[in-house]
Protein backbone atom coordinates (compact mmCIF):
# COMPACT_ATOMS: atom_id res chain seq x y z
CA UNK A 1 0.00 0.00 0.00
CA UNK A 2 2.90 2.44 0.87
CA UNK A 3 4.72 1.68 -2.54
CA UNK A 4 1.23 2.30 -4.02
CA UNK A 5 1.13 5.94 -2.35
CA UNK A 6 4.97 6.69 -3.25
CA UNK A 7 4.15 5.54 -7.30
CA UNK A 8 0.96 7.99 -6.44
CA UNK A 9 3.06 11.18 -5.61
CA UNK A 10 5.74 10.34 -8.19
CA UNK A 11 3.43 10.20 -10.73
CA UNK A 12 1.54 13.87 -9.13
CA UNK A 13 5.51 15.11 -9.72
CA UNK A 14 4.87 14.86 -13.91
CA UNK A 15 2.50 18.55 -13.91
CA UNK A 16 4.58 20.04 -11.58
CA UNK A 17 7.98 19.56 -13.43
CA UNK A 18 5.91 20.25 -16.66
CA UNK A 19 4.90 23.64 -15.50
CA UNK A 20 8.10 24.60 -14.07
CA UNK A 21 9.69 24.01 -17.62
CA UNK A 22 7.09 26.11 -19.00
CA UNK A 23 7.57 28.98 -16.40
CA UNK A 24 11.44 28.78 -16.92
CA UNK A 25 11.11 29.17 -20.49
CA UNK A 26 8.71 31.81 -20.62
CA UNK A 27 10.28 34.01 -18.33
CA UNK A 28 13.77 33.24 -19.52
CA UNK A 29 12.56 34.60 -23.14
CA UNK A 30 11.27 38.14 -21.24
CA UNK A 31 14.95 39.04 -20.04
CA UNK A 32 16.20 42.04 -21.96
CA UNK A 33 19.28 40.80 -24.32
CA UNK A 34 19.34 38.71 -27.32
CA UNK A 35 21.31 35.52 -27.09
CA UNK A 36 22.72 35.95 -30.54
CA UNK A 37 24.34 39.46 -29.96
CA UNK A 38 25.69 38.56 -26.58
CA UNK A 39 27.85 35.72 -28.33
CA UNK A 40 28.87 37.71 -31.06
CA UNK A 41 29.11 41.38 -29.08
CA UNK A 42 33.31 40.61 -28.98
CA UNK A 43 33.88 38.91 -32.41
CA UNK A 44 34.06 42.33 -34.43
CA UNK A 45 32.30 42.19 -38.11
CA UNK A 46 29.79 39.68 -38.47
CA UNK A 47 27.39 39.16 -41.46
CA UNK A 48 23.94 39.01 -41.28
CA UNK A 49 24.06 35.50 -42.64
CA UNK A 50 26.02 34.35 -39.73
CA UNK A 51 23.43 35.75 -36.99
CA UNK A 52 20.81 34.53 -39.01
CA UNK A 53 22.60 30.23 -38.78
CA UNK A 54 23.32 31.20 -35.50
CA UNK A 55 19.36 31.81 -34.77
CA UNK A 56 18.37 29.25 -37.68
CA UNK A 57 20.95 26.44 -35.37
CA UNK A 58 19.58 27.29 -31.79
CA UNK A 59 15.74 27.98 -33.05
CA UNK A 60 15.64 31.22 -32.03
CA UNK A 61 14.29 32.04 -35.46
CA UNK A 62 10.81 29.92 -34.47
CA UNK A 63 7.76 31.37 -33.09
CA UNK A 64 7.85 31.39 -29.23
CA UNK A 65 4.36 29.26 -28.19
CA UNK A 66 2.78 28.57 -31.30
CA UNK A 67 3.58 28.75 -35.09
CA UNK A 68 0.33 30.99 -36.36
CA UNK A 69 2.36 31.64 -39.27
CA UNK A 70 0.77 28.61 -41.23
CA UNK A 71 2.73 24.58 -41.56
CA UNK A 72 2.84 22.77 -37.84
CA UNK A 73 0.93 25.11 -34.94
CA UNK A 74 3.78 23.01 -32.64
CA UNK A 75 6.50 23.76 -34.73
CA UNK A 76 7.65 26.28 -32.03
CA UNK A 77 10.33 27.07 -29.73
CA UNK A 78 8.56 25.95 -26.46
CA UNK A 79 7.45 22.56 -27.91
CA UNK A 80 10.74 21.44 -30.08
CA UNK A 81 12.17 22.59 -26.02
CA UNK A 82 9.53 20.45 -24.27
CA UNK A 83 10.15 17.17 -26.68
CA UNK A 84 13.68 17.48 -26.09
CA UNK A 85 13.12 16.93 -22.36
CA UNK A 86 10.72 14.16 -22.70
CA UNK A 87 13.44 12.54 -24.57
CA UNK A 88 15.56 13.52 -21.90
CA UNK A 89 17.57 15.97 -24.33
CA UNK A 90 17.87 19.62 -22.67
CA UNK A 91 19.38 21.40 -25.68
CA UNK A 92 22.86 22.36 -26.19
CA UNK A 93 24.54 25.40 -24.80
CA UNK A 94 24.52 28.87 -26.79
CA UNK A 95 28.16 29.45 -25.41
CA UNK A 96 30.05 26.78 -24.41
CA UNK A 97 28.46 24.65 -27.58
CA UNK A 98 27.99 21.70 -25.51
CA UNK A 99 25.11 19.25 -24.62
CA UNK A 100 23.70 20.78 -21.30
CA UNK A 101 23.24 17.69 -19.19
CA UNK A 102 26.93 17.41 -19.76
CA UNK A 103 27.71 20.74 -18.52
CA UNK A 104 25.14 19.95 -15.47
CA UNK A 105 26.87 16.20 -14.99
CA UNK A 106 29.90 18.01 -14.89
CA UNK A 107 29.64 20.56 -12.44
CA UNK A 108 26.58 19.02 -10.13
CA UNK A 109 28.93 16.42 -7.86
CA UNK A 110 30.98 19.88 -6.83
CA UNK A 111 27.40 21.36 -5.81
CA UNK A 112 25.97 17.77 -4.14
CA UNK A 113 29.50 18.06 -2.44
CA UNK A 114 28.90 21.12 -1.21
CA UNK A 115 25.34 20.88 -0.29
CA UNK A 116 26.27 17.46 1.65
CA UNK A 117 28.56 19.27 3.66
CA UNK A 118 26.35 22.31 4.66
CA UNK A 119 24.18 19.78 5.99
CA UNK A 120 26.12 17.51 7.93
CA UNK A 121 27.64 21.19 9.80
CA UNK A 122 24.54 22.42 9.86
CA UNK A 123 22.68 19.21 11.32
CA UNK A 124 25.74 18.69 13.69
CA UNK A 125 25.49 22.42 15.26
CA UNK A 126 21.34 22.48 15.25
CA UNK A 127 20.19 19.28 16.93
CA UNK A 128 22.84 19.08 19.99
CA UNK A 129 21.73 22.66 20.63
CA UNK A 130 18.09 22.49 20.22
CA UNK A 131 18.21 19.90 22.56
CA UNK A 132 20.32 21.81 25.30
CA UNK A 133 18.01 25.13 24.64
CA UNK A 134 15.14 23.71 25.41
CA UNK A 135 16.39 21.33 28.35
CA UNK A 136 17.99 24.42 30.19
CA UNK A 137 15.25 26.82 28.74
CA UNK A 138 16.06 30.37 30.16
CA UNK A 139 20.08 29.09 31.07
CA UNK A 140 23.19 31.12 30.03
CA UNK A 141 23.52 28.43 27.52
CA UNK A 142 19.95 28.80 26.10
CA UNK A 143 20.37 32.10 26.11
CA UNK A 144 23.85 32.49 24.00
CA UNK A 145 22.20 30.04 21.44
CA UNK A 146 19.49 31.58 20.71
CA UNK A 147 21.24 34.72 20.63
CA UNK A 148 24.06 32.69 18.08
CA UNK A 149 21.54 31.03 16.30
CA UNK A 150 19.54 34.95 15.30
CA UNK A 151 22.97 36.25 14.83
CA UNK A 152 23.04 33.19 11.98
CA UNK A 153 19.81 34.09 10.13
CA UNK A 154 20.38 37.69 10.04
CA UNK A 155 24.15 37.51 8.38
CA UNK A 156 23.85 37.37 4.85
CA UNK A 157 26.21 34.39 2.90
CA UNK A 158 28.28 36.83 1.17
CA UNK A 159 29.37 38.71 4.10
CA UNK A 160 29.91 35.45 6.47
CA UNK A 161 32.21 33.86 3.32
CA UNK A 162 34.31 37.28 2.89
CA UNK A 163 34.75 37.57 7.12
CA UNK A 164 35.67 34.04 7.51
CA UNK A 165 37.74 34.06 4.51
CA UNK A 166 39.84 37.13 5.57
CA UNK A 167 39.94 35.78 9.27
CA UNK A 168 40.84 31.88 8.65
CA UNK A 169 42.63 32.37 5.74
CA UNK A 170 43.88 36.07 4.96
CA UNK A 171 45.01 36.13 8.43
CA UNK A 172 45.45 32.85 10.03
CA UNK A 173 46.10 31.07 7.38
CA UNK A 174 44.04 27.99 8.35
CA UNK A 175 41.84 27.16 5.44
CA UNK A 176 42.52 27.94 2.06
CA UNK A 177 40.86 30.59 -0.05
CA UNK A 178 39.11 28.87 -2.95
CA UNK A 179 38.56 25.27 -4.84
CA UNK A 180 38.08 22.16 -4.51
CA UNK A 181 41.29 20.65 -4.23
CA UNK A 182 45.19 21.39 -4.41
CA UNK A 183 46.38 21.23 -7.78
CA UNK A 184 49.09 18.85 -6.45
CA UNK A 185 46.89 16.36 -4.89
CA UNK A 186 46.55 13.62 -8.22
CA UNK A 187 43.17 12.51 -7.24
CA UNK A 188 41.79 9.79 -9.41
CA UNK A 189 38.10 10.91 -9.91
CA UNK A 190 35.63 8.15 -9.76
CA UNK A 191 32.29 9.73 -8.70
CA UNK A 192 32.90 13.25 -9.02
CA UNK A 193 32.60 13.81 -4.86
CA UNK A 194 36.00 14.63 -3.85
CA UNK A 195 36.07 13.25 -0.50
CA UNK A 196 34.31 9.87 -1.32
CA UNK A 197 37.01 9.84 -3.98
CA UNK A 198 39.46 9.91 -1.70
CA UNK A 199 38.22 7.51 0.39
CA UNK A 200 37.88 4.95 -2.19
CA UNK A 201 40.98 5.52 -3.88
CA UNK A 202 42.75 5.56 -0.56
CA UNK A 203 44.66 8.95 -1.28
CA UNK A 204 45.21 10.60 2.46
CA UNK A 205 46.74 13.95 0.77
CA UNK A 206 43.43 14.01 -1.38
CA UNK A 207 41.18 13.23 1.65
CA UNK A 208 42.77 15.97 3.58
CA UNK A 209 43.11 18.59 0.97
CA UNK A 210 39.91 18.46 0.07
CA UNK A 211 38.04 18.29 3.83
CA UNK A 212 40.22 21.67 4.17
CA UNK A 213 38.77 22.94 1.41
CA UNK A 214 35.22 22.04 1.92
CA UNK A 215 35.28 23.73 5.35
CA UNK A 216 34.98 26.87 4.94
CA UNK A 217 31.77 26.54 1.91
CA UNK A 218 30.23 24.18 4.23
CA UNK A 219 29.72 26.28 7.38
CA UNK A 220 29.10 29.78 5.30
CA UNK A 221 26.21 27.86 3.33
CA UNK A 222 25.01 25.95 6.68
CA UNK A 223 24.75 28.55 8.89
CA UNK A 224 21.52 29.48 8.05
CA UNK A 225 20.12 26.28 8.08
CA UNK A 226 21.94 25.20 11.65
CA UNK A 227 20.03 28.37 12.79
CA UNK A 228 16.89 28.06 11.88
CA UNK A 229 16.38 23.87 12.78
CA UNK A 230 18.04 24.60 15.93
CA UNK A 231 15.40 27.76 16.82
CA UNK A 232 12.64 25.36 15.51
CA UNK A 233 13.79 22.47 17.57
CA UNK A 234 13.86 23.95 20.73
CA UNK A 235 10.38 25.29 20.55
CA UNK A 236 9.39 21.67 18.92
CA UNK A 237 11.10 20.22 22.14
CA UNK A 238 9.67 22.70 24.73
CA UNK A 239 5.94 21.99 23.75
CA UNK A 240 6.65 18.24 23.63
CA UNK A 241 8.09 18.33 27.24
CA UNK A 242 4.92 20.02 28.26
CA UNK A 243 3.02 17.16 27.28
CA UNK A 244 1.43 14.67 29.86
CA UNK A 245 2.89 11.33 28.66
CA UNK A 246 6.12 13.29 29.26
CA UNK A 247 5.14 13.72 32.60
CA UNK A 248 4.15 10.01 33.05
CA UNK A 249 7.47 8.56 31.43
CA UNK A 250 9.35 10.86 34.25
CA UNK A 251 6.85 9.83 36.75
CA UNK A 252 7.74 5.73 35.81
CA UNK A 253 11.31 6.70 37.09
CA UNK A 254 13.19 6.59 33.35
CA UNK A 255 16.33 8.25 32.93
CA UNK A 256 16.12 11.62 32.08
CA UNK A 257 18.06 11.35 28.60
CA UNK A 258 15.97 8.57 27.68
CA UNK A 259 12.87 10.70 28.43
CA UNK A 260 14.60 13.46 26.04
CA UNK A 261 15.86 11.43 23.32
CA UNK A 262 13.28 8.60 23.12
CA UNK A 263 9.91 9.94 24.02
CA UNK A 264 10.56 14.31 23.18
CA UNK A 265 12.72 14.55 20.51
CA UNK A 266 11.31 11.61 18.16
CA UNK A 267 8.35 13.90 18.29
CA UNK A 268 9.86 17.05 17.94
CA UNK A 269 11.79 15.67 14.57
CA UNK A 270 8.47 15.95 12.47
CA UNK A 271 8.34 19.48 11.90
CA UNK A 272 11.87 19.35 12.10
CA UNK A 273 12.05 17.27 9.40
CA UNK A 274 9.89 19.37 7.38
CA UNK A 275 12.19 22.43 7.47
CA UNK A 276 15.23 20.28 6.57
CA UNK A 277 13.77 18.50 3.81
CA UNK A 278 13.41 21.98 2.64
CA UNK A 279 16.88 23.34 3.20
CA UNK A 280 18.24 20.48 1.40
CA UNK A 281 16.57 21.85 -1.70
CA UNK A 282 17.59 25.24 -0.53
CA UNK A 283 21.20 24.18 0.16
CA UNK A 284 21.44 22.88 -3.36
CA UNK A 285 19.74 25.51 -5.29
CA UNK A 286 20.32 28.62 -3.19
CA UNK A 287 24.15 27.87 -2.99
CA UNK A 288 25.07 30.58 -5.98
CA UNK A 289 26.52 33.38 -3.86
CA UNK A 290 28.76 30.93 -1.94
CA UNK A 291 29.57 29.43 -4.46
CA UNK A 292 30.81 32.19 -6.35
CA UNK A 293 32.31 33.79 -2.98
CA UNK A 294 34.91 30.67 -2.77
CA UNK A 295 35.35 29.92 -6.43
CA UNK A 296 33.27 26.60 -5.92
CA UNK A 297 33.40 24.78 -9.70
CA UNK A 298 30.05 23.82 -8.62
CA UNK A 299 26.34 24.34 -10.60
CA UNK A 300 25.50 27.48 -9.14
CA UNK A 301 28.72 29.29 -10.95
CA UNK A 302 27.98 27.85 -14.26
CA UNK A 303 24.33 29.29 -13.64
CA UNK A 304 25.14 32.73 -12.83
CA UNK A 305 27.32 33.17 -16.08
CA UNK A 306 24.50 31.72 -17.98
CA UNK A 307 21.91 34.12 -16.90
CA UNK A 308 24.46 36.85 -17.72
CA UNK A 309 25.18 35.34 -21.07
CA UNK A 310 21.37 34.56 -21.76
CA UNK A 311 21.99 30.98 -22.14
CA UNK A 312 18.08 29.91 -22.35
CA UNK A 313 19.10 26.21 -22.16
CA UNK A 314 21.87 25.83 -20.07
CA UNK A 315 19.28 27.95 -17.36
CA UNK A 316 16.44 26.18 -17.71
CA UNK A 317 18.27 22.59 -17.48
CA UNK A 318 19.46 23.84 -14.05
CA UNK A 319 16.64 25.35 -12.88
CA UNK A 320 14.92 21.96 -13.89
CA UNK A 321 17.08 20.12 -11.78
CA UNK A 322 16.39 22.35 -8.62
CA UNK A 323 13.13 21.58 -8.74
CA UNK A 324 13.60 17.90 -9.35
CA UNK A 325 15.56 18.66 -6.17
CA UNK A 326 12.62 19.77 -4.37
CA UNK A 327 10.45 17.77 -5.23
CA UNK A 328 12.11 14.79 -4.30
CA UNK A 329 13.57 16.25 -0.94
CA UNK A 330 9.81 16.66 -0.10
CA UNK A 331 8.46 13.33 -1.14
CA UNK A 332 11.58 11.81 1.21
CA UNK A 333 10.50 14.11 4.00
CA UNK A 334 7.00 12.86 3.80
CA UNK A 335 7.97 9.05 3.74
CA UNK A 336 9.84 9.95 7.04
CA UNK A 337 6.88 11.03 9.07
CA UNK A 338 5.68 7.74 8.14
CA UNK A 339 8.53 6.25 10.12
CA UNK A 340 8.33 9.28 12.61
CA UNK A 341 4.80 8.80 13.50
CA UNK A 342 2.87 5.83 12.03
CA UNK A 343 -0.64 7.61 12.67
CA UNK A 344 0.70 9.61 9.67
CA UNK A 345 -0.27 8.25 5.80
CA UNK A 346 0.88 9.31 3.04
Amino acid sequence: MRAIKVLERILATIPIMLGVAVIVFIFMRLTPGDPVDIMMGDSGYVSAEEIENLRREFHLDKPLILNLRGGNPLDSQLFIYLGGMLRGDLGNSYIKRKPVSELIGGHLPATIELALGALVFGLAVAIPIGIISAVRQYSLIDRFSMAGAFLGISMPAFWLGIIMILLFSVRLKWLPVSGRIDYDAELVEVTGLYVLDSIITGNKAALISSLRHLVLPSITLGATMAAIVARLLRSSMLEILRQDYITLARAKGQLEFLVVMKHALRNALIPTVTVVGLQIGTLLGGNMIVETVFAWPGLGRVVVAAIFNRDFPLVQGAVMVYAFTFVVANLIVDILYTYLNPRITL
